[in-house]
């Protein structure tokens, strides 16, 4: 029995619903079996994952799920039947950055289902050169993390690099922390607008803790959203909402593991009984267009 939170009751779902198995008619590219994208994953080098991961466990004042290796992450993939996954890991200070990105180049090399995000940090000091050396090492996007960073996500040193990655690679902002101004949706919406070519998600529905505000700043804009870390505080019924609020066509399914399991994550999604044209959008075409690449 897996137990999520909606405000104050407790939602019991006693079965999970089963996999959205498409037949041959309704798989536009003759696939058996649906390609499942988890579009927020966080992972960590095996000896810093536990170090890691309780950090990031007391910045939320919650207790994590996953261990953030790359190991465990291919384990529960494979459980829930997810067949790519966004990666990722956050560079808090300038001197970690590259350190990151090559775990990341490994990773992905190593794990052919993965589709690895740089890191990046304002004060890095050449952030062109190593933006071109991972994009020369098939990663295809950048994460920001704007809160555990301490940076604006509208920074002028951050939107310096958001010029170089328009049109060419995209961006996943930690978005909408009650508890600060860093990654406030204002933000996000104005580098939307500033950078209609930049293909970005706005990950959390756009704000975990305040979805009201989200919804007044990014009805309209050109951006995706991810639904990781966002089920156990909106409910099903806020939730379903929300993705009919913006559109399935901008919604990506993410887990945000280590956080939480993708199994579960998943569960929680089904259980909403979207159409499956909307399933199969958030499942994976939405991914395939946010990445710029083909996932089979």
């Amino acid at each position: 029995m897996s137990v999520f939170i909606e405000k104050d009751a407790i939602v019991y779902i006693e079965k999970i619903a089963p996999p959205y198995w498409w037949s041959i008619a309704h798989h536009t590219r003759n696939r058996i079996n649906m390609t499942i994208v988890d579009a927020h994953c966080h992972i960590y080098p095996e000896k810093i994952a536990t170090k890691a991961v309780e950090s990031v466990g007391e910045f939320y004042l919650l207790e994590m799920d996953g261990n953030g290796t790359t190991q465990h992450l291919s384990e529960c993939m494979e459980q829930a039947g997810i067949t790519h996954a966004i990666v990722h890991s956050v560079a808090v200070k300038p001197k970690t950055v590259e350190s990151i990105n090559n775990f990341i180049i490994d990773a992905c090399r190593e794990n052919p289902q993965f589709v690895g995000f740089m890191a990046m940090h304002p004060d890095y000091e050449n952030p062109e050169v190593e933006i071109e050396r991972c994009l020369a090492a098939g990663l295809r996007g950048m994460k920001i993390h704007p809160d555990t960073q301490h940076v604006n996500a509208d920074d002028p040193r951050m939107m310096r690099i958001y010029e170089m990655l328009e049109g060419r690679a995209s961006v996943i902002f930690h978005a909408g922390d009650y508890r600060y101004d860093y990654s406030h949706p204002r933000r996000i919406k104005n580098i939307c607008r500033t950078f209609p070519k930049l293909k970005v998600n706005a990950a959390h529905f756009g704000g975990w803790s305040v979805p009201d505000l989200a919804m007044e700043y990014m009805e309209d804009e050109n951006c995706f959203m991810d639904c990781s870390s966002s089920f156990r505080f909106v409910g099903a019924r806020r939730a379903k909402e929300l993705i009919r609020f913006y559109g399935a066509d901008r919604i990506l399914f993410g887990s945000d593991f280590p956080m939480w399991l993708p199994k579960d994550e998943l569960a929680f999604l089904r259980s909403l009984e979207l159409e499956e044209d909307e399933m199969e959008k958030i499942l994976w075409r939405n991914a395939e267009d946010f990445v710029g690449m083909h996932l089979q």
